[in-house]
């Protein structure tokens, strides 16, 4: 599997990476079990991916702890990357957004232990709360670096002028926010953004939660609990006018003989300053099909043919 430069950093990683969100399951998804989600990460190394993405709050810390257990072993041979931010009391009710850096430096601490390492290689502010100063907050991930603890250093979830405050502490060499066919928001501002100033950017969501993957239809409903009632793409005015533009996107991808999944994560990769696609996975199988999208790139006219079906689409 090809591999792509992160930022201005020596380190190297792999265009598709494993997304284990949905290892954690707790808060956000249904459980998987602990052999599935170990499984699968090994499953991946096992395929040539050596980009494993994680974060605090996945799972409260379940995420990073199976992946902790399924690279036991195989730490050298992979790029870890966790995220922090994120606050959660004992019962596990999320409490909010935090970025003091007392804090971020106990939520790395935290991290490390559960993932089993005295080392993570990429290391996000995964979230902003509007209340500490940035430079002040990403002051203390560079800290944080130059002891040791984090070898590059990022932010999720941002906008220009978030980066913009950031930098006043130093090198931003990743960001990581939503971009897919169906989420172009990026390419108005954060991915030029990232070009001038020699950023990675690593995209989450490239399937946009399945839709992309032709996961449903139209038939589809969500139960009354499920958290992605917050997801604009499946609010009933959007949900059905973008399964018409997954019925077109899928006969672009026949002409090509390739899977819409895999057209969706080639399309996010046609980007220069795209390092790495975030590819997410419940099962091993999953994580076989993401990895296969590898070996080919979209010309300028197939990419201009996928442009005319998407490019106005924003959700926000």
């Amino acid at each position: 599997m090809k591999k792509r430069k992160l930022g201005t950093t020596e380190i190297y990683v792999t265009e598709i990476g494993l997304g284990t969100n949905a290892v954690g399951g707790h808060n956000l998804y249904d459980n998987l079990s602990e052999e599935r989600g170990v499984a699968l990460v090994r499953r991946a190394v096992e395929l040539g991916v050596n980009f494993i993405d994680t974060a605090d709050i996945y799972g409260l810390g379940r995420s990073e702890e199976l992946v902790g257990q399924a690279l036991q072993g195989r730490r050298g041979e992979v790029v870890l990357a966790t995220k922090g931010a994120s606050e959660w009391d004992a019962a596990g009710r999320r409490v909010g957004v935090n970025n003091r850096p007392e804090y971020l430096r106990r939520a790395l601490e935290a991290s490390l232990r559960r993932l089993g390492t005295d080392y993570v290689d990429l290391y996000y502010l995964h979230r902003i709360d509007g209340a500490v100063p940035l430079c002040d907050s990403f002051g203390e991930l560079q800290k944080l670096k130059a002891e040791g603890k984090i070898r590059a250093v990022g932010l999720s979830n941002v906008t220009v002028p978030q980066l913009q405050a950031a930098m006043c502490a130093g090198t931003i060499d990743a960001v990581q926010n939503e971009y897919s066919l169906f989420q172009r928001e990026a390419e108005e501002d954060v991915l030029p953004f990232c070009e001038d100033n020699d950023i990675s950017f690593i995209p989450y969501g490239p399937l946009a939660y399945g839709l992309l993957a032709g996961r449903y239809d139209r038939g589809f409903r969500l139960t009354p609990n499920d958290w992605r009632h917050r997801v604009p793409f499946f609010d009933a005015k959007n949900f059905g006018k973008l399964l018409d533009r997954v019925d077109d996107l899928k006969e672009i991808a026949a002409t090509l003989h390739h899977s819409l999944p895999h057209l969706a994560i080639r399309w996010a990769l046609r980007h220069r300053m795209v390092s790495s696609v975030i590819a997410g996975a419940k099962n091993p199988d999953q994580v076989d099909d993401n990895a296969a999208a590898v070996d080919w790139d979209l010309t300028d006219a197939e990419i201009d043919a996928v442009d005319e079906v998407t490019a106005d689409l924003h959700y926000s």
